[in-house]
């Protein structure tokens, strides 16, 4: 009992103070990151995959994956419509390009449309 009341009494990371500081620390200054409207989003309407009815993809977001999920629940929102996220593509049922560029465009990102 005592020992794990030391152990919440304990300062969290403590061990950072007395050593060299981890290799992790200040990773993300490693990753360029591009501003939305820099980022080359390309939204395309294909009839791959799902049985053959119409997707919409959206790739080209560079977006950790709960960001990802959090916009594609916003997209899903707006098109009144279902999709998924996978291989760091945001994939819509149907044919909702249209909708997708203009809430893209309103979300401060650059799309364009590809493919026919």
């Amino acid at each position: 009992m005592k020992k794990t009341l030391l152990v919440e009494l304990m300062p969290k990371k403590n061990w950072r103070e007395f050593g060299n500081p981890s290799p992790y620390e200040g990773s993300q200054k490693l990753f360029n990151i591009q501003s939305k409207a820099e980022q080359a989003v390309r939204v395309k309407k294909t009839r791959g995959g799902k049985g053959g009815k119409t997707v919409t993809l959206i790739h080209g977001l560079e977006l950790d994956a709960v960001a990802s999920k959090n916009l594609l629940k916003s997209l899903k929102v707006k098109c009144g419509t279902g999709g998924t996220f996978k291989d760091n593509i945001l994939e819509l049922q149907g044919d909702k390009v249209k909708e997708v560029l203009l809430f893209l465009t309103e979300a401060g990102y650059n799309p364009k449309q590809s493919g026919g």
